[in-house]
């Protein structure tokens, strides 16, 4: 089992137009935990990144902007317990969106449109978004 919050993860969150996947990688600096996100065809920075020490794990929360599939101002609070992720977003007045997640590093991951990679991969990833109403 890895330790720590470094590393690439792939989230789910399941918002009330579906569930939204996108792969996040963290990164240890000699400031503290930066991190990136890749999805719905944009990547974004995370900021004010902070790790905090809890007997569940780690609690991880970070704000983030992103434009699509609409523009928000995103806030998450997460604890990472070894390989998962559990928690929450918010945007705003909106509802809380069920956040979950793993550790992917470099094994291959499978999505309804067929097998893709994630990871090291260069260039946008693919995202997939479920829509409950239409399936």
């Amino acid at each position: 089992m890895s330790t720590g919050v470094a590393g690439t993860w792939h989230l789910r969150m399941r918002t009330p137009i579906g569930t939204i996947d996108a792969d996040y990688r963290f990164t240890e600096t000699d400031g503290g935990l930066t991190g990136t996100a890749v999805g719905a065809g944009e990547t974004t920075t995370l900021d004010d990144v902070v790790r905090t020490p809890t007997p569940e794990g780690e609690r991880l929360t970070w704000t983030q902007r992103v434009t699509r599939p609409m523009r928000l101002n995103l806030e998450y609070d997460v604890v990472v317990t070894g390989d998962t992720l559990v928690g929450h977003s918010r945007a705003g007045r909106l509802p809380r969106t069920a956040v979950s997640g793993e550790r992917t590093g470099d094994r291959r991951r499978a999505s309804p449109d067929g097998p893709r990679v994630v990871g090291r991969a260069e260039g946008p990833v693919p995202v997939t978004v479920h829509d409950p109403i239409s399936e």
